[in-house]
């Protein structure tokens, strides 16, 4: 028997009647952290609130697949052909330091040129360029805007917590469970706090062996889905410093994937993972890993990353200047539930913020090559 996608409605999102509330004092907090981090972050320059240490800006192409199957050829994937893009990799955090200090957690955003259609930024339609902001986990740890505004703080200031040993450790824990306080016992964010352990503990490896995933779902034409870039086992095995060890210098992952793209090409496959059960694949509930036996992921184009040199300290500023939005994409691809609706605007305004405290032009690029021309 064929296999039943569900198909998309506006009604598989619930509407949070708090959402613009919170929305609102997530913008607010996530504003001052901007304003505030040209100090605190040492360097008097304005940092993103999330994804602030970038590793390195890459030059790639994504080939979309021919005669794919009608369900997966959806949106931009109707129409195999190659496309420019830029990779840019980062660590998770809100904070500049060593590697050791900030963690595992690592962001894959590829932009892609010259996608025809209306992107779902209102302020910049006509771009022609279409983002992905994924991490290296299939889950995220916040559900709400409520959520989103004690945990964003939290897991900034997490840092400071730890500083105090295990009473820190443990007052961080309560924290997070009861947001500080405001949650009442039938609201403690029990799953965020596993979900945020989870993602917090991957294991360290080479940027290029790791798997990322958009977190929450997104419209893909007429269905629903979650999209990762998986990489190519042909190029992984390849890799040479396959584990990084936080112990042994201060910065591990830029070095290793400059040595490692400095010697051979790679690629990783976008793959599309179909929605089939709304209760065992949840749109609003982003702590939940969508199992793969029930509907696995295909892969609907390639993403080449050639053999290239991004030593130099002119890479880090240029990916410094770029804006990367997972809603910079077109109405086909639209992300689904209320903790992408709120990603939606606090990127947004970071990066207006956050542009303007550092006197950066904020435009999009025209062609991979305005940013970071091939030699």
């Amino acid at each position: 028997m064929a296999t039943k996608f569900v198909r998309y409605t506006p009604d598989v999102e619930t509407d949070d009647p708090q959402f613009d509330k919170n929305l609102q004092i997530a913008m607010r907090d996530s504003g001052r952290f901007v304003a505030d981090s040209v100090t605190a972050e040492g360097t008097g320059q304005a940092v993103r609130s999330a994804h602030a240490k970038g590793y390195a800006l890459v030059r790639a192409e994504v080939d979309i697949l021919d005669q794919l199957p009608a369900e997966y050829a959806q949106g931009i994937y109707a129409t195999p052909g190659r496309h420019d893009a830029l990779i840019r990799f980062s660590n998770g955090s809100g904070h500049l330091g060593t590697d050791a200090r900030l963690g595992g957690v690592a962001g894959l955003a590829l932009k892609l040129f010259d996608i025809d259609g209306p992107t779902l930024l209102e302020d910049e339609p006509d771009t022609r360029t279409f983002d992905y902001a994924n991490i290296n986990a299939p889950i995220f740890f916040c559900n709400t805007a409520e959520h989103y505004t004690f945990i964003q703080e939290l897991v900034a200031d997490a840092p400071t917590y730890l500083a105090k040993g295990k009473p820190g450790f443990h007052q961080f824990l309560h924290d997070f469970v009861t947001g500080k306080g405001a949650l009442t016992p039938e609201e403690w964010a029990w799953e965020e706090l596993r979900a945020f352990l989870s993602v917090s503990q991957r294991p360290l490896v080479n940027l290029l062996l790791s798997t990322y995933w958009t977190m929450g779902s997104v419209r893909h034409g007429d269905y629903i889905a979650k999209v990762r870039m998986a990489p190519v086992p042909a190029f992984a095995d390849k890799v040479t410093q396959r584990s990084v060890d936080p112990a042994s210098a201060p910065e591990i992952f830029r070095p290793a994937l400059v040595a490692e793209l400095r010697e051979r090409p790679y690629e990783f496959d976008i793959q599309v993972q179909l929605c089939v059960d709304l209760e065992q694949m949840p749109v609003e509930d982003v702590t939940v890993e969508w199992p793969e036996e029930l509907s696995p992921s295909v892969t609907v184009a390639k993403l080449r990353i050639p053999q290239q040199d991004i030593s130099g300290e002119d890479n880090l500023r240029k990916l410094d200047a770029l804006s990367l939005n997972p809603w910079r994409v077109t109405a086909e691809h639209r992300p689904l539930g209320n903790i992408m609706r709120v990603r939606k605007e606090v990127y947004r305004n970071s990066s207006i913020l956050r542009h303007k405290l550092n006197n950066q032009e904020r435009k999009e690029p025209r062609s991979a090559d305005d940013v970071l021309p091939l030699p």
